[in-house]
């Protein structure tokens, strides 16, 4: 699987091309490894992959939390519709990109009341997930002497299938329960709240397009549900997303042009047709940055332990966790991961030596960036390159561990 990155990147003089320039020059003007890439034409060929698939009039969202980089939101803000956030933090930095306030919406189970205050302030449209939320958010308006933009964060009554992280369907954190949002919702009624709509997020990380279809048809029938029982026209239907990109060396792609059938055939024959007013969206995070992005760290020492080959990086799990295999995996497998400097052609091409085992510079057994792998020759100061860094990387790994320097993140 690592060929199909390094094709997506390019390989110029034997060295990984990212953002256009060779992996060592690229080192060299970040100063120090390790540190995050993010290539901006990969980002925003993504988008138009995304636009060419999915049907005319459904709005893309990204969802910042993916990867909240300012640059890389300030990248995609131009090129998508709409922006989630899920902390003050990521509300700044979406507001910060100028994109319309109303286009916006805050989602999370633990909101604050200063978030509550700022967001209502702002204008943002806060997906409320608790009865006890919506009143602290009309309390917040009440405070800044604003009418709040509410949707209604709905937890489903199903599940889906084949989703890394379910998030929707029995018990859960996020969201009011399916079946008490009429009751909120009358509630609501005449009260000093400007309700739009809902949002449905069932599950994230799904490569099965069967599933994702069955979630998209059952997410729609149950918005057109509550929407009968709303108190005013519905004009925001936020979707979800949940789309996957593949980690491992037998995951395949999801079908993108299946999913945009079904979501063009939904939003013309349903949505369309039962809310003609409502802003319809998929919200992709994900889908949209993972693949965009690298992990570079450098090597430096390399030795042999009663046989086994091992190569030390002066970066880690405290940097990229996923990629250690502690951020969720039952069972570890290996993120695509080259050596950066040695790519001859055929690019990325494994060479008659002895496997090796790549590690970080943490001392616990957990910092493990690969094992086992069939890798050309390394030597001290070679760059290595973990591929699908684009999304939950810096942000969702524990930088204070032991101590080490925060890494650098560049959009090239």
């Amino acid at each position: 699987m690592p060929d199909r990155h390094v094709e997506s990147f390019g390989v110029k003089d034997g060295q990984l091309v990212v953002g256009g320039m060779p992996l060592e020059r690229l080192a060299a003007s970040v100063g120090s490894t390790p540190f995050f890439a993010y290539d901006r034409r990969l980002l925003t060929a993504r988008v138009e992959v995304l636009r060419a698939a999915l049907p005319s009039g459904l709005h893309l969202g990204y969802a910042v939390k993916a990867n909240p980089m300012p640059a890389v939101v300030q990248h995609l803000a131009g090129l998508v519709d709409s922006l989630d956030v899920a902390s003050a933090g990521e509300m700044r930095v979406a507001l910060d990109t100028g994109t319309d306030p109303g286009s916006i919406s805050f989602a999370g189970p633990g909101k604050t009341d200063p978030e509550l205050r700022q967001a209502a302030a702002a204008g943002v449209v806060v997906e409320v997930e608790s009865r006890g939320e919506v009143d602290r958010l009309l309390a917040a308006g009440e405070a800044v002497g604003v009418r709040p933009v509410a949707a209604i964060r709905v937890n489903p009554d199903f599940a889906v299938q084949g989703s890394g992280m379910r998030m929707g369907g029995g018990p859960q954190q996020f969201g009011v329960d399916a079946e008490q949002v009429p009751g909120l919702m009358a509630d609501l009624a005449g009260r000093d709240v400007d309700l739009v709509g809902f949002h449905v997020f069932a599950g994230s990380q799904n490569l099965d397009a069967d599933l994702l279809v069955a979630a998209q048809e059952r997410t729609v029938e149950l918005v057109l549900r509550l929407a009968e029982q709303a108190p005013a026209p519905v004009r925001y239907v936020n979707l979800g997303g949940g789309f996957g990109i593949p980690y491992f060396e037998k995951d395949q792609p999801v079908d993108l042009v299946r999913l945009g059938d079904n979501l063009g055939r939904l939003l013309d024959d349903r949505l369309r047709r039962a809310l003609p007013q409502a802003r319809t969206i998929v919200e992709l995070g994900r889908y949209v940055v993972g693949e965009c992005g690298v992990y570079v760290t450098r090597v430096v020492d390399t030795k042999v332990s009663r046989g086994q080959r091992f190569a030390v990086v002066d970066g880690g799990m405290h940097h990229q966790l996923a990629a250690s295999g502690n951020l969720g995996q039952v069972i570890r497998r290996n993120y695509p991961l080259v050596v950066g400097t040695r790519l001859g052609p055929p690019a990325g091409a494994a060479e008659d030596v002895e496997p090796v085992t790549v590690v970080g510079s943490l001392c616990t057994p957990l910092d493990l960036m690969g094992s086992k792998l069939p890798l050309p020759e390394i030597e001290v100061g070679d760059l290595v390159v973990i591929f699908q860094a684009g999304a939950y990387g810096l942000t969702a790994s524990p930088t204070a561990f032991l101590g080490h320097p925060h890494p650098a993140e560049v959009l090239v």
